[in-house]
């Protein structure tokens, strides 16, 4: 599910080229150092609040037309440029997907020469078997 949240960015103009960052439909902050870091972040709030939610219970984004930059915590009238409202993309399904590291077990046969022989050089055999598993996927 790849949902389309608008939200306020608010540019400090500090060393660190800092953004600030409002999601108003989720009532979030955070911040990035440049642009492009402040999306990441806004994309990795948005994976944090929404990650363990039911699907039904994920709130529905506001268009961005409703979202005026004035109604984030960072704006300031006299430097009412310094903020914007852009809509940023989150893909739920892919987040939780990443997230979920829970080990299985599978039984794969290997001839017992192949074995013997990893086993001589060190070489951990799950870590092969997933390695090449997500070659071959592109993954």
């Amino acid at each position: 599910m790849v949902i389309l949240y608008p939200v306020i960015f608010t540019a400090t103009h500090d060393k660190k080229d800092t953004y600030l960052v409002y999601i108003p439909d989720l009532d979030g902050m955070t911040e990035g150092r440049g642009l492009k870091d402040a999306i990441r972040m806004a994309r990795d709030y948005m994976g944090c609040s929404l990650y363990q939610k039911k699907d039904e219970l994920i709130p529905s984004a506001k268009a961005l037309s409703q979202v005026k930059a004035s109604k984030s915590p960072f704006y300031k009238k006299e430097k009412a440029s310094d903020s914007f409202v852009s809509l940023v993309d989150f893909d739920l399904d892919a987040y939780r997907k990443m997230m979920n590291r829970k080990s299985v077990r599978r039984n794969v046969s290997i001839p017992a020469w192949l074995d013997q022989a990893a086993e001589e050089a060190h070489i951990n055999v799950s870590r092969v078997l997933q390695e090449a598993l997500m070659e071959k996927l592109d993954l």
